[in-house]
This record gives C-alpha cells, sequence and structure tokens, in this order.
C-alpha cells in the first residue's frame, strides 16, 4: 500500500505542483491518477520513487515513510515505465531489460536468462533479445520497457503515459496486454494519464485531479460514470456534453443482432450485440432506447 500524507511540492520558481494532497492507494489494484497537462500528476508519480522530492507532508509504502530510504537504493525496487519507452539506444534489447538485475549484481547470464522470461511475458519474440532499440517498432520498444520495468520483480510498478506516443491500435493493445499482466502479476501499479478512457479502461481506482493535484473525484470508473462529484468532472469524462449516453442510431441498418450506438453530437461511438431477436422485440421504437456507458467496454471506444 502506497499512501501520500498531506503532500505539497513548491518549486524555487513559487509553482505549486501539489497543494495538500492525500491518497491511499491500494495493494495489489491499479490506480490511475488522471487530469489535463500540469495537473500534478507525473509530480506525485515520481514522488513515489524519490525523483522529486516534497516540499512537505510524507509517502508511506507499507507504513514505511520513503524519506528514511536511500533513493537508489528505493528505485531499484519499484518498476518505472516511461513514454517513449526511455530504452538505452547503445544497448541491445536483452542489456535493456537486465540493466537494474546487473546493478543489482545479479549474475550476467542469469540476468539475461530473467530477461529472455520477460520477453515472453511481456508477448515479443526471444529473437528480438539481439536487436538494438531503433530496430523495434514503437509498440514493440514499449514493451521492452515494460519488460525492463518487470525486471526486478518489484511489488510496485510507475507507468507515466507510457502508451501516449503510440498510434491507436497499437496502444489498445498494449492495454490489453497491461490488463493481462496485471492479472497474472498481481502487481501494485500507479498509472498517468491524460486519457479518461484509457483511466477507465485499465484503473481500479481512478483519481481525477484538477491543477495543484487537488483531487476532484476518486473511485471506480462505474461509480464516477454514474455520479460525477462536480461540473468540473461531468466535463472532464464527458458527461456534460452527453458523450456518455449513447443512443441506437436507427438509421443504419443493422447486421443482424448488432446496432450501432451515436453520441449526442451523431457521431457512431461502438456496436452493442444482443441474442437473436431480443434488442429488436424489446422496444418497437429504436429512437427512444437509450445505453448509459458506465462499464461497456465497446461503448468508450
Amino acid at each position: 500500500m502506497i499512501e501520500f500524507r498531506s503532500v505539497t511540492k513548491l518549486y524555487p520558481d513559487g509553482t505549486r505542483a501539489v497543494d495538500d494532497f492525500s491518497l491511499v492507494i491500494p495493494s495489489r489494484k491499479t490506480t490511475v491518477l488522471v487530469g489535463s497537462s500540469g495537473c500534478g500528476k507525473t509530480t506525485l508519480l515520481r514522488m513515489v520513487n524519490r525523483m522529486v522530492e516534497p516540499t512537505s507532508g510524507s509517502i508511506e509504502i507499507d507504513g514505511a515513510n520513503i524519506a528514511a530510504t536511500e533513493p537508489v537504493h528505493l528505485r531499484r525496487g519499484i518498476g518505472y515505465v516511461m513514454q517513449n519507452s526511455g530504452l538505452l539506444p547503445h544497448r541491445r534489447v536483452i542489456d535493456n531489460v537486465a540493466t537494474v538485475l546487473l546493478l543489482n549484481r545479479v549474475p550476467k547470464q542469469q540476468a539475461y536468462d530473467r530477461s529472455l522470461e520477460l520477453l515472453d511475458t511481456v508477448g515479443l519474440d526471444r529473437s528480438l533479445a539481439r536487436r538494438y532499440p531503433g530496430e523495434l517498432s514503437g509498440g514493440q520498444q514499449q514493451r521492452v520497457g515494460v519488460a525492463r520495468g518487470l525486471a526486478a520483480d518489484p511489488n510496485i510498478l510507475l507507468m507515466d503515459e507510457p502508451f501516449g506516443a503510440v498510434d491507436p491500435i497499437v496502444r489498445t493493445d498494449l492495454q490489453s496486454e497491461t490488463m493481462r499482466l496485471q492479472r497474472e502479476l498481481d502487481k501494485t501499479i500507479v498509472f498517468v494519464t491524460h486519457d479518461i478512457d484509457e483511466a477507465f479502461l485499465l484503473g481500479d481506482q481512478v483519481v481525477i485531479l484538477e491543477k495543484g493535484a487537488k483531487i476532484a473525484q476518486k473511485g471506480t470508473p462505474e461509480e464516477i460514470l454514474a455520479n460525477p462529484a462536480s461540473d468540473f468532472v461531468a466535463n472532464f469524462i464527458g458527461a456534460d456534453r452527453g458523450k456518455r449516453r449513447l443512443t441506437v442510431n436507427s438509421a443504419v441498418t443493422p447486421n443482424g443482432d448488432d446496432l450501432v450506438l451515436v453520441d449526442a453530437g451523431g457521431y457512431a461511438a461502438g456496436v452493442i450485440s444482443a441474442p437473436h431477436g431480443v434488442l429488436a422485440s424489446s422496444n418497437p421504437s429504436p429512437k427512444s432506447r437509450s445505453i448509459s456507458n458506465k462499464t461497456d467496454q465497446a461503448g468508450d471506444a
């Protein structure tokens, strides 16, 4: 468990990046910090591994104040995945993945064997191990970054907008891979994004932040969608523009039992399916049917 207690970060130029922030991040769950650029979410993430030091307040991991742990030692026990992967371009894939293991004095062959296993874990072929990052696609580089973050088998994995620089198809694949890894490895993941759909897809706990890392609302995706805490939250998640309330487009001929859903602006938002005849027979007026987009992943597409 990670706990922020009245944490503030004030920079020398007077910028208050984080203002009296308190939050409990539960173990073995994915907590997503989401907000616009400059709201303080990345600053919060980097405080967990002491890449940024708070001006006041404290951060505890399993009840122990991280200020008492030497920063380098702390970082080697916490996985960190960043945007654009952050791989060392002059080192092969296997060496990039093995970086933390070698720093922790794991024997080289053992570190390499573990690195190959991690390539399997993140869905990469072992034949890529001898290549350099520049020879990989963007999605492959991000998977290598995740493998490196998992190398020391950390209990905590920090992910700082890791999929922001890849195309939508690759991003969807990486999001699915992240969910699979969480199911299999059971880590405490802190994930930063500016994309509310990504937050709702990945997060067990979603924390929506305003400027200064003020918590506008926290809860499960279902709780936030059902009951936005303020106009700011409603606007951020799109509730005030009808983005989260979908209707059946009666102008489109259904393909079998598949019905096309549109948002309030009339733009296609997804497809809903049901057993044969169920939707068609349940309401003779498709225009009047409204479907609240709370948990259905297709509706957020």
